[in-house]
């Protein structure tokens, strides 16, 4: 007997009102400040994230002691419209070295206006990963909503700027600082939808 697994996806979009290169750069070059600092595999206490900005480059981890933890590959990185990179974690949580058993993260950026940029990301083929592929959906899927327990976005009047959506990149204005960028975006925010 024969069982025909589907491809699982996890995705999400929102529309934000960020320029659509620094919406892209906050991502890629800004994980380590949207990234929820409890979801790393590397042994060592955390330091920083790195996301390398070319095709071939690595996603990792680097600890305190120094040491690092490559689990993602970037596999197709076009700025400002697009970044792919695989998830090379298995189901329990090590890393993975076989390509074909691996997880993707493809994220699209799309200016909808001058300021204002949709955005879509799809953690695609789950499936990939095995038997155990079920028991990652729940855990990857906490961890994009844990970005959205650390978030806030808040303007120099107090209003909210979060925009309505599933997921979230989203702005602050800093009002009387020249120290701190005009626009600080803020994490990974919302209830993801699985799909």
């Amino acid at each position: 007997m024969t069982t025909d697994i589907q491809p699982v996806s996890i995705t999400a979009t929102t529309t934000v009102d960020v320029p659509i290169d620094e919406a892209f750069r906050f991502f890629t070059e800004e994980i380590g400040a949207w990234w929820n600092a409890d979801h790393h595999i590397i042994e060592a206490p955390l330091s920083h994230m790195v996301f390398e900005s070319f095709v071939g480059g690595n996603v990792y981890d680097v600890g305190t002691d120094g040491s690092e933890c490559r689990w993602s590959r970037v596999l197709a990185y076009e700025p400002p419209d697009r970044v792919v990179f695989s998830w090379d974690i298995d189901s329990h949580w090590v890393i993975e070295a076989d390509p074909s058993r691996c997880s993707e993260v493809h994220v699209t950026f799309t200016e909808e206006e001058p300021g204002r940029t949709h955005v879509v990301l799809e953690h695609r083929h789950l499936d990939r990963h095995g038997d155990g592929f079920a028991s990652l959906i729940e855990p990857i899927t906490t961890l994009y909503r844990s970005a959205s327990a650390r978030s806030s976005a808040v303007s120099p009047s107090g209003s909210s700027c979060m925009t309505k959506w599933l997921v979230a990149i989203s702005c602050t204005r800093h009002a009387g600082s020249s120290r701190r960028r005009a626009w600080n975006l803020v994490k990974l925010v919302g209830a993801l939808a699985v799909a």
